[in-house]
């Protein structure tokens, strides 16, 4: 149980690290424009949020699912 403890807090602590590199990827790739490594991040964020918008309720369903992992 504790090496599952470990890995679980070792995955949660990744999770942090990925959210806040993609926050930062966001502000950079709007204020700085065509900068590399970042500059597509905006733009696969509204092609999602657009795709989720274009499939409906199964949209809103995998919405939530997607919110429930940030939480």
């Amino acid at each position: 149980m504790k090496i599952l403890s470990g890995f679980s807090s070792t995955i949660h602590s990744l999770t942090q690290v990925v959210i806040a590199l993609l926050g930062l990827g966001i502000v950079v790739s709007l204020l700085g424009g065509n900068v590399p490594f970042v500059s597509g991040i905006a733009d696969n964020i509204v092609g999602l949020v657009q795709g989720l918008g274009d499939a409906g309720i199964v949209g809103l369903v995998a919405a939530v699912i997607i919110l429930g992992f940030y939480k």
